[in-house]
């Protein structure tokens, strides 16, 4: 709001850190901010060839806003090629999408704010980040196999037993699921299906066979 620009240190900027991410996002959404399309293969294609994207945003670092720019490689880089990398991409937030994006306003509740990347002296920390490792599949639990042939046609005798041959097979979950649906099922016959769907049992191919028909007659 003054007459005279305000220089802001990277302390100040942590306060408007949402609104310069806004601006970069905007900036951004054109290409997606991916500075290696304009990388000239001629220059390095090894470079070229093994940076996937380089995408500038800011970042907090001991309470200093700093900018950032996010790499993604095929294969790892040499001293050489990171050193190629870095001097591209000090060209382009001096020169190219740095000073593109310091002429872009940023409105704030204070007056406008003009943010860049530049300025000396101007050096990189390098840090490795892996993408976490995606969750294994844990192995899906058998249905445990229970004959009903030869059992007492209680059935809470029957639901008893294939609560504990799942509980046993690691599925206490389905067993108190299992049970809950028997209990409202009211009718011993479709009971004996519930517990079919979840111990293998005589029936348990019957109801597959129904479900099957059920389904071809729904598409």
């Amino acid at each position: 709001m003054a007459d005279y620009p305000t220089l802001f240190s990277g302390v100040d900027m942590v306060y408007y850190e949402d609104r310069i991410r806004d601006a970069i996002d905007q900036r951004n959404s054109a290409d997606g901010g991916n500075l290696m399309l304009y990388f000239d293969e001629r220059r390095n294609h090894e470079v070229k060839a093994k940076v996937l994207s380089a995408i500038p945003s800011v970042e907090i670092r001991n309470g200093e806003l700093t900018g950032c720019t996010t790499v993604r490689l095929e294969a790892p880089l040499t001293e050489t090629e990171m050193e190629d990398l870095q001097d591209y991409l000090k060209g382009q937030f001096s020169d190219g999408w740095g000073e593109g994006f310091e002429q872009q306003e940023i409105r704030t509740g204070d007056g406008v704010l003009y943010v860049h990347f530049w300025e000396e002296p101007f050096e990189f920390e390098v840090e490795a980040v892996h993408p976490a490792e995606p969750p294994q599949e844990q192995p899906v639990s058998r249905r445990p196999k229970m004959a009903l042939a030869g059992m007492d046609k209680n059935i809470f005798c029957i639901l008893s037993k294939a609560s504990d041959l799942l509980k046993r097979n690691g599925q206490a979950e389905q067993a108190g699921q299992m049970r809950r649906r028997v209990f409202q099922s009211g009718d011993y016959c479709r009971a004996l299906g519930i517990i079919s769907e979840y111990v293998e049992t005589e029936l348990s191919e019957k109801n597959l066979t129904k479900q099957k028909k059920r389904s071809d007659r729904e598409r």
